[in-house]
């Protein structure tokens, strides 16, 4: 008999339980699941949105995330043709070659990567720049590669371009390569003599 009465008591609690349950999902509206269901929703699927495609006239999905960095990426074979297909080629090409004008070469080289690896120096790392030209920003290479463009079609001569990778350095606010006395008097120099063309 206590068997019985237990039992009896177990469903009554339950059943008292279930009505609870039936009367609170009573109260939630139709209004309140909408708004709990779009919500839910929301939470899912972010940054994606529902569009009409205009030439079949379906529900097509977007994931503008997705799109906004994908503009923002950069595409790493137009970077290496832009660096070593323009930059260092026209540069190789045009500039003086020869042992003699290796010096002025390589004082030219610093200025570019200066503006390349966006203001570091290599005598701000004793002899180490800890950051690499080729990789900088594509909007960097094109920059300097359009200057690089227009003195290979203007006067191609070494001084005026080391004077222009100067100035844009100078408007970046990028400082310019530390030389020691003698290296610095021919980078001196040269920027006086870019100057008087």
């Amino acid at each position: 008999m206590k068997k019985d009465k237990r039992s009896h008591l177990i469903k009554y609690f339950m059943q008292d339980n279930n009505k609870k349950k039936v009367q609170q999902d009573e109260i939630v509206s139709k209004a309140d699941l909408e708004r709990l269901e779009l919500l839910q929703r929301a939470h899912e699927k972010k940054g994606k949105q529902l569009t009409i495609d205009g030439e079949s006239g379906t529900l097509k999905e977007i994931d503008e995330l997705r799109e906004l960095v994908g503009k923002q990426l950069e595409n790493p074979e137009e970077k290496y043709n832009i660096y070593y297909g323009g930059i260092r080629k026209l540069l190789m090409d045009h500039l003086p070659k020869g042992e003699e004008a290796k010096e002025m070469r390589n004082i030219i080289y610093d200025e570019k990567n200066i503006f390349l690896n966006l203001g570091k120096r290599k005598s701000d790392g004793r002899g180490v720049r800890g950051s690499d030209g080729r990789m900088t920003f594509q909007p960097v290479m094109n920059e300097i590669l359009d200057i690089i463009i227009k003195w290979v079609g203007s006067s191609q001569n070494p001084f005026e371009l080391y004077r222009d990778f100067y100035m844009l350095n100078e408007r970046h606010e990028y400082q310019h390569e530390e030389y020691d006395d003698t290296t610095a008097s021919v980078a001196k120099a040269m920027l006086v003599l870019g100057d008087n063309f």
